[in-house]
C-alpha cells in the first residue's frame, strides 16, 4: 500500500465517514462514495502539479503550513463539528485563530483552487454523478478533504524527511497505485483526465473513476473501514 493512501485509510474509517456525512448533511453511503472518488483525484492533482514544476513550492508549503497537526486532531475536530457549533469549517477556523493551526492549513478553498484550478467544477460534477450527492454538498466535502490530504502528505514528508524530489517520487507512486487499481476508469490515467480540455468529458470520466473505485476490491474498500 502506498504511504499516503495508507495513512488516509487509517484516518478515514467508518466513524470518520459517519461524522463527515453529518457535517455535509448527507447519508453515509453517498458520502463514502464521494470520498472514494474524490481522494484519488486530489492525490492525482498533487502528483500532476509536482511534475509541472511545483515540487519546490509544495515542499515549502508542507513545511510551513501542513505538518500533520490537523490529521493528528481529526477525531476531536470531527466530533466537535458533528455535535454542532457551526460545523467543521468553523471548528477549523477557530483552531487557526488559536494558533494551533495556521490559516493556510485549513484553507480548503485555497488548496482546491491551487490543485484543480479551472477543473474544479467538472471534478465536482463528476464526484456528484459518482456518489449521488448534490453539487453543493460535494463542494463542501472537497473543501474538507483537501486540508486532510495536505496534512497527511505533510506528516509523511516529516516522518520520512522527504525533500522536493522525494515528494515527487512519493506522489508518482501513489498515482501509479490508483491507476493500477482502476485501469478501465480513465485510459489515459489521472494526468490525462485532469489535463483534458472538455469539461463535460472530465465530469463523465470522474464519475466512471468513482464508480470503478466503488466497485473494486482494492481502493474502493479502503475508506470507511474500521481502524
Amino acid at each position: 500500500m502506498a504511504a499516503l493512501l495508507n495513512l488516509l485509510q487509517q484516518q478515514i474509517d467508518n466513524d470518520t465517514i459517519d461524522r463527515l456525512s453529518s457535517v455535509v448533511g448527507a447519508d453515509r453511503a453517498s458520502t463514502q462514495k464521494a470520498v472514494t472518488a474524490a481522494l484519488p483525484l486530489l492525490i492525482g492533482a498533487l502528483s500532476r502539479n509536482t511534475r509541472q514544476g511545483g515540487a519546490q513550492s509544495l515542499d515549502r508549503a508542507l513545511a510551513r503550513d501542513h505538518d500533520g497537526t490537523l490529521l493528528d486532531n481529526l477525531s476531536s475536530l470531527l466530533g466537535s463539528a458533528s455535535g454542532g457549533g457551526g460545523g467543521l469549517l468553523s471548528t477549523l477556523g477557530g483552531l487557526a485563530g488559536s494558533g494551533l493551526l495556521g490559516p493556510k492549513a485549513v484553507d480548503g478553498e485555497g488548496i482546491l483552487g491551487h490543485l484543480l484550478g479551472g477543473k474544479r467544477r467538472p471534478v465536482e460534477a463528476g464526484v456528484s454523478k459518482a456518489s449521488g450527492l448534490d453539487a453543493a454538498k460535494v463542494a463542501k466535502l472537497l473543501a474538507l478533504l483537501a486540508p486532510l490530504v495536505m496534512s497527511a502528505l505533510g506528516k509523511v514528508k516529516r516522518e520520512r524527511n522527504l525533500n522536493a524530489d522525494g515528494l515527487t517520487s512519493l506522489l508518482d507512486d501513489e498515482r501509479s497505485t490508483i491507476e493500477k487499481e482502476t485501469p478501465a476508469a480513465s485510459p489515459g490515467g489521472l494526468f490525462s483526465l485532469l489535463d483534458a480540455d472538455d469539461d463535460g468529458s472530465i465530469a463523465d470520466d470522474v464519475a466512471r473513476l468513482g464508480a470503478s473505485l466503488a466497485g473494486s476490491g482494492g481502493l474502493g474498500s479502503l475508506f470507511g473501514k474500521k481502524k
